[in-house]
């Protein structure tokens, strides 16, 4: 049984469940549809840092209100792929019996391939399927300490090429032009970082934008890559969060992967998410 916590603060009482035991916590007694004051918003920050990722239930977010809310946590992060108009990081999410593709279609971190990945993203889902369409997240944390020592001292020293063009250019079928800067953006991140605000260290490679390893032969480099898939798809690892209308996920995308189960086609899951650079 999953214990309730409970955080109290002159307004309100915040109401705290695990998911699981490595990563996930629902939270209650909160309306974020409603300016908040800042004992709220420090609590939520701390709740966040502490569970890596936070669902909350009926909230009838506009895009307006969720950009607010995106805000207390930092500035607002600009979309490769573009954000919806007059509403800058802010995209849409939306899969129907039209659509051809999916966001989140494999293990990721969001935009790792920018040289500043987004600290967080805050995904709102206003219409979801009768069943299925849910998102699984990762601990990175969990999963760079299950690892030897030897090859966490190995990967330790290494350094990864994050591509654009994997996702946006093979599984998107964008060209650079249509992009937020007019090519695929790409960068270099090692593979093990610290987080800048609990100064633990995490795995950061991810099998949407990860090209490959800088140093090693191609062949080297892919074979550590599989393994290294294989071990964030660990299920010791992971939370599973069942989507109702109007849910609300927020996760720090510095030290989680998600990815997104396609299990409900031809009905639509539609929604808006907000990236906080």
């Amino acid at each position: 049984m999953n214990p309730i916590a409970h955080l109290t603060m002159s307004s309100p009482t915040l109401r705290v469940e695990k998911v699981s035991p490595t990563i996930g916590a629902e939270v209650r007694g909160v309306d974020l549809t409603n300016p908040l004051d800042e004992k709220t918003q420090e609590a939520l920050k701390a709740l966040w840092l502490e569970h890596l990722v936070l669902f909350f239930h009926d909230q009838a977010f506009s895009v307006e209100q969720l950009q607010r809310f995106g805000q207390y946590f930092g500035e607002l992060h600009i979309h490769p792929q573009g954000d919806v108009e007059g509403f800058p990081g802010v995209v849409e999410v939306r899969t129907d019996a039209s659509s051809k593709h999916i966001s989140g279609h494999a293990w990721h971190s969001d935009v790792s391939c920018d040289q500043q990945p987004p600290a967080a993203s805050i995904l709102w889902l206003h219409q979801v399927p009768e069943s299925g369409g849910d998102t699984l997240f990762a601990n990175m944390y969990a999963a760079y300490d299950a690892l030897s020592e030897q090859m966490r001292s190995f990967l330790d020293t290494l350094n990864a090429t994050h591509n654009g063009r994997l996702s946006y250019g093979n599984y998107w079928e964008m060209s650079p032009e249509e992009l937020r800067d007019g090519h695929y953006p790409r960068a270099t991140h090692p593979v093990i970082t610290t987080h800048p605000a609990t100064n633990r260290k995490l795995l950061f490679v991810n099998e949407t934008f990860t090209e490959r390893i800088e140093g090693l032969h191609a062949a080297e480099s892919d074979m550590i890559l599989r393994l290294l898939y294989q071990h964030i798809a660990d299920p010791k690892f992971q939370c599973r969060f069942r989507w109702r209308n109007n849910s609300v996920a927020l996760w720090d995308n510095r030290c989680t992967q998600h990815l997104a189960m396609w299990d409900y086609f031809p009905e639509t899951r539609a929604g808006f998410r907000a990236t906080i650079l």
